[in-house]
């Protein structure tokens, strides 16, 4: 059972993470946060150190829902090999997915938090590099399975995928059209089948 604190501390993260999502730390003012969540500064602060503090949770929020989604997607199956086919179908229809999340947090955030002074892109990397290993863990498993070549370095090639992902959703984004990452997808897998598959 949640405490009255952690209760709140929920609230104001659950409406809060779309508007930094969207909007970005700097241009997130605590006008912003009152207005949406209808509590007085005091109550925010009352339960966050400082403006910074709920962009950090509100990024992990959103983060987790992403990352939440995608395992939830690769449990269609328990081939290592077939999960990384999985990952690619997952983002082939993201952008649908993460407009509702006001876009897409790991991209949002780290452009965002790139150029500020905050310990936020901190958060990003740290993120970034949990994914890449993810990743990289998926294609040793593959390898011990025999369905991936042994000679596949896996973490070049875990931060080769994530880089086409990453590259897909800000073209997907910035020009409005998701064939970016719907052709990038479909790329990645023939590169996954003639680079990697045994």
């Amino acid at each position: 059972m949640l405490t009255k604190s952690e209760l709140t501390s929920k609230f104001i993260i659950e409406t809060v993470a779309p508007i930094f999502n969207k909007k970005g730390y700097a241009a997130t003012s605590m006008s912003d946060i009152t207005n949406a969540t209808n509590l007085t500064k005091g109550a925010i602060y009352g339960n966050f150190e400082n403006k910074e503090a709920i962009a950090i949770a509100a990024f992990h929020k959103n983060v987790n829902d992403l990352l939440l989604k995608v395992a939830k997607h690769q449990e269609q199956s328990k081939s290592p090999l077939q999960k990384l086919f999985l990952i690619t179908d997952f983002y082939r229809n993201y952008y649908d997915f993460s407009r509702e999340l006001g876009g897409c947090p790991i991209l949002n955030i780290g452009v965002d938090a790139n150029h500020q002074d905050t310990i936020l892109i901190e958060h990003v990397r740290l993120v970034i590099n949990k994914t890449q290993h993810n990743i990289s863990k998926l294609i040793d498993w593959g390898k011990e399975t025999g369905e991936i070549k042994q000679e596949v370095n896996s973490h070049l090639f875990s931060k080769r995928l994530y880089s086409h992902i990453q590259g897909a959703i800000f073209m997907t984004y910035t020009m409005d059209d998701d064939q970016y990452l719907k052709q990038s997808m479909i790329e990645m897998d023939s590169i996954i089948k003639n680079d990697i598959e045994n």
